[in-house]
């Protein structure tokens, strides 16, 4: 008998915990490191990516994206070379993603670190805090 360890997606009260989704390309982890094989402009894109995914587990959890009231928070964990400093400008291609899907409800707090190393070499991963709609 194998033990889930985790899930996707873990609500209390009205708050719904989306686990990390890394960033994939292709339907393959998108591999690279910030400021040694990739760009900035690069990870922006692998960033949104993942915002599009996060999106996706988001609507599967809960049925009917109306049910969002904000997005709460971002965790970016950019996979980075060691003098790489713009993980911050890496998690704004998730950030306008969150904004242009949802306007004011995807604006949100965030904190975004350089990392030795994620998942399968990745360059992104991104976990979020989402506010529903009380009913």
């Amino acid at each position: 008998m194998t033990t889930l360890l985790f899930t996707p997606t873990v609500q209390t009260g009205n708050l719904l915990f989306v686990s990390g989704h890394i960033a994939k390309r292709d339907g393959q982890p998108w591999k690279g490191r910030l400021g040694e094989t990739m760009t900035t402009a690069e990870g922006q894109e692998a960033a949104r990516a993942v915002g599009e995914d996060l999106v996706a587990t988001l609507e599967k959890a809960v049925g009917d994206l109306d049910k969002v009231s904000r997005i709460v928070k971002l965790m970016v964990l950019v996979h980075s070379g060691p003098d790489y400093t713009e993980q911050h400008l890496v998690a704004n291609g998730a950030s306008q993603f969150f904004i242009d899907r949802f306007g004011e409800r995807g604006a949100h707090a965030r904190s975004a670190f350089g990392v030795a190393q994620l998942p399968f070499g990745v360059c992104v991963e991104i976990e979020m805090v989402v506010e529903l709609v009380h009913r």
